[in-house]
């Protein structure tokens, strides 16, 4: 299938749902933990752990409801030195959200910091307007809380995080890796243009035809579509 998920952070990596099914990708990068966020999140292989949390990709959708189980999830994974997938359905919005609010947290990073540092190993990351506005409303009231309580709850990250990151922020960003996910740039943004449910369906049925059927899905507002 292609080593289509991206590396984040030593023990963090994005994809999308055809990376999480991908058993010889996963052991390639020892994952032991998937985080599924899309509309029908449910555990698909044996022998891993799965936090599965349903969610649309609208801008909409609360997300920021799901930040502290996810936040959980990854850090406990990576602590153990295991490999933790967060995937949605194209690894661009859904699954960055909630890995830029974890990057928020381990580290002193803003949300657009943080968001950067994401596309430095994943470039076409791009969370939706109104998950934008979450972050931004994460930052801004509740992210110090959440930076208190990993400290209470774990103790000193010996991950060494902080300097990791700002290490890939400055050697990394300027020439950001090309990213295995099938949406091109220009169509990150949600519209509601006919050529932006073509690309979707083309998305969807390159990634989970084997799972589900397109004549299911429907379209929902702001363009996106869902199943």
């Amino acid at each position: 299938m292609g080593n289509g998920m991206n590396k984040i952070l030593p023990g963090l990596y994005i994809g999308n749902f055809k990376d999480a099914r991908d058993a010889e990708q996963l052991s390639k990068n020892k994952v032991t933990h998937i985080l599924s966020i899309h509309d029908s999140a449910r555990p698909m292989l044996e022998g891993l752990k799965y936090l599965c949390i349903p969610a649309a990709d609208s801008p909409s959708q609360n997300l920021t409801r799901h930040f502290k189980e996810s936040i959980r999830f990854i850090h406990e994974c990576r602590l153990r030195g295991e490999g933790c997938l967060v995937h949605c359905l194209a690894g661009v919005s859904r699954s960055v959200t909630l890995v830029v609010a974890y990057i928020m947290t381990i580290t002193d990073f803003g949300w657009e910091d943080a968001l950067h540092m994401v596309r430095a190993g994943r470039s076409c990351a791009n969370p939706n307007l109104g998950f934008q506005k979450q972050l931004q409303e994460f930052e801004k009231n509740e992210v110090h809380q959440f930076r208190q309580w990993l400290k209470d709850e774990y103790g000193e990250n010996p991950l060494k995080d902080a300097e990791e990151a700002k290490n890939i922020l400055a050697c990394r960003a300027p020439r950001m890796k090309k990213c295995a996910c099938p949406l091109p740039k220009k169509m990150l943004q949600p519209c509601s243009s006919e050529c932006h449910h073509k690309m979707r369906r083309e998305i969807i049925q390159c990634t989970v035809g084997s799972v589900f059927k397109v004549s299911h899905l429907g379209t929902g507002q702001n363009g996106m579509l869902h199943f």
